[in-house]
């Protein structure tokens, strides 16, 4: 059937939407056709051809649908790119520099955001639906957060949230780089938002702050090398040769966000489930190495974190003991030597044998 929308004024709709999705909690909000670009798409070949995917095959086994959202969804004609600010109240790297505890990266300090960013995205497609068909549309939406093969980041773009910083992530005037992003799929006509202006300059900060070298060109990412792939994606060792710079960052690396200039204009999140709970902001290690699967599940039940599993997350925790230099949480180490998972028991011995006795 015909468009009744597009009869309509689609800017007021759009407006409309925005509206709503600033009421639920959305701190950015914006508009794009249904489309990305070859430069976009080419980027995307280029990591999986030169292995920067590392291990995840995913990245390659739905290449055509992450390349174009009509890949995924035939129907869609719009993309409506929703932001929700995570930014922290406090140096996101101070507890880098406590030894003794596991940084972990900002993003997963309370809540899981696929699960917080999900819920405010049905209700607005719900809204989305309810004004398509009052308009005589037979609007259809779909919602997306992370998991779907979706090129969040230059759709985003597209939509005028910001622009891919040299670190790759978005970052936004307003909130720099600090947004989880989703995505509602729909039917209607909309038009596409004003770019968000800004941009990165010779500014080489985020590339300069990365522990690995994990950005073999501005704008280009070598997964392999990221600690956030290692201590996250990675289910194997982690690389020898990467370990001293891992430091005691457990979960993931907040490095090359953190070191954006344009995050001196951002407030911290209003989103208190996004919020960083006290026990994780400076988590003691030798607790950490002491959870066994019960202990892990429900320390982190609710968490991102709990989806690696304990085996990965321990195996993190052994390679900061062993970048520690405490003497005293030498016995953590030794405890894990006899782990029933090879990979955490072969990091235990490698941080044992770093540290001083």
């Amino acid at each position: 059937m015909a468009r009744a929308a597009c009869a309509h004024d689609p800017a007021a709709l759009a407006a409309r939407i925005a509206d709503h999705a600033r009421r639920l909690g959305f701190d950015a909000v914006g508009f794009t056709p249904a489309r990305l670009d070859d430069g976009t798409r080419a980027r995307l070949a280029a990591f999986v051809e030169n292995g920067f995917a590392g291990s995840m095959g995913w990245m390659a086994q739905r290449m055509e649908q992450r390349g174009d959202p009509r890949g995924l969804w035939p129907e869609v004609r719009s993309v409506i790119a929703l932001g929700v600010s995570y930014t922290p109240d406090g140096d996101p790297l101070a507890t880098t520099r406590v030894p003794d505890a596991g940084n972990i990266s900002v993003y997963a300090r309370n809540r899981d955001y696929h699960d917080v960013v999900k819920g405010m995205l049905k209700h607005l497609a719900q809204f989305v639906v309810n004004e398509g068909r009052r308009q005589g549309s037979d609007t259809e939406v779909k919602v997306f957060v992370d998991t779907a093969p979706v090129m969040e980041k230059p759709l985003a773009r597209d939509a005028g949230l910001g622009w891919q910083g040299k670190h790759t992530s978005l970052v936004s005037r307003q909130h720099g780089s600090w947004l989880f992003l989703g995505e509602v799929y729909t039917t209607l006509d909309l038009p596409q938002s004003a770019p968000s202006g800004g941009g990165c300059g010779t500014c080489t900060r985020c590339l300069v702050a990365c522990p690995t070298d994990a950005f073999p060109a501005p704008g280009v990412m070598d997964a392999r090398r990221c600690l956030s792939y290692l201590t996250i994606e990675n289910r194997g060792p982690i690389p020898h040769a990467l370990r001293p710079a891992m430091g005691n960052r457990i979960y993931g690396c907040d490095d090359c966000l953190a070191a954006c200039p344009w995050n001196r204009f951002a407030q911290a999140t209003r989103h208190m489930k996004l919020a960083a709970r006290d026990d994780l902001r400076a988590p003691a290690l030798r607790e950490l190495a002491a959870l066994d699967d019960g202990g892990f599940r429900r320390r982190f039940s609710g968490s991102p974190i709990k989806r690696i599993g304990r085996e990965r997350f321990v195996r993190n925790v052994a390679v900061a003991i062993g970048n520690s230099g405490q003497p005293a949480l030498r016995p953590a180490a030794m405890a894990l030597c006899s782990d029933p998972d090879p990979v955490v028991a072969e990091a235990a011995r490698w941080a044992v044998a770093r540290l001083p006795r």
